[in-house]
């Protein structure tokens, strides 16, 4: 899919007036300010041929298959069922779920529900979050 210089396309909004409404849209021109990817070629990753990486969670382990593209890190990461992580997390990310239910939790207390096909998005230093799943979840995450 292309889109013409131009044309507007709806995103969440940051400028929302309510917390948590994950349905306010902003509508941002092609023109405006998008994500700088740069000094990396093309290039195809099998996720398969990574060799996984182990944290501990609170309960639970992640294993995490991880690329750096420039100053990009892009991470599959799968959670054993009954994972909690050890920690509050401020680093910004965008997170794609690909199988399984996760649970994210915000320090102010909201809680969102994702199951494939849904992603959620947050900034550097934006609203500490931390994840669990009971019955285990691979993500995409981009950061």
């Amino acid at each position: 899919m292309s889109f013409a210089l131009g044309m507007r396309i709806a995103v969440p909004s940051m400028l929302a007036n309510r917390p948590g409404n994950l349905s306010s849209m902003h509508l941002l021109s092609t023109e405006e300010q998008t994500m700088q990817m740069s000094d990396f070629p093309f290039g195809v990753t099998d996720w398969s041929a990574i060799v996984p990486t182990e944290h501990p969670g609170e309960s639970g382990m992640a294993r995490w298959r991880t690329c750096q593209f420039g100053t990009i890190r892009v991470r599959m990461v799968e959670y054993s069922p009954g994972y909690l992580a050890d920690h509050w997390c401020r680093k910004g990310h965008i997170l794609l779920c690909l199988e399984g239910e996760l649970l994210t939790e915000l320090a102010d207390g909201r809680r969102f529900m994702l199951t494939p096909g849904m992603s959620y998005q947050v900034s550097d230093e934006g609203e500490p979050h931390r994840s669990s799943t009971r019955s285990g979840a691979r993500l995409f995450i981009v950061d």
